[in-house]
């Protein structure tokens, strides 16, 4: 393996493992997560569940390499998302969590863009943007 290879899994991995991470805690209903979503004026179970599915689907698709564009595309817009909730609605930091959450959340949007320009090819809406 070459090291343009090794470097472009290390970004897949990346997202694709704080996705995985952060999707349990959705799925247990960790006391951060249940503040988040009733601060975001989403308190029904069915968002934070619904959250997590998609970051399962995100993390899958990131990993698989025929995917790995249309996956980070989707999971720079989450993280857009996320980001954005920051911003104007939880703050950086979030129940005492020194900004962890909002730090990796940046981490994610930098990894996921840097892999849609490289799998620009393989997105439709990109390529035709780009092309």
């Amino acid at each position: 393996m070459n090291k343009k290879t090794i470097g472009t899994w290390i970004l897949r991995i990346i997202p694709a493992f704080i996705f995985i991470q952060t999707l349990f805690f959705k799925f247990m209903g960790a006391p951060e997560t249940l503040y988040i979503f009733e601060t975001l004026g989403l308190p029904d179970p069915m968002w934070r569940i619904l959250s997590a599915v998609s970051e399962l689907i995100i993390a899958i698709l990131i990993l698989v390499p025929r995917t790995t564009g249309i996956g980070a595309l989707l999971g720079a817009g989450m993280m857009v998302g996320a980001l954005t909730s920051h911003l104007t609605i939880l703050g950086i930091e979030v129940q005492g969590d020194g900004g962890t959450l909002f730090g990796m959340g940046i981490v994610v949007l930098i990894c996921c863009s840097i892999l849609v320009w490289k799998n620009r090819e393989s997105i439709p809406v990109v390529n035709k943007v780009f092309a």
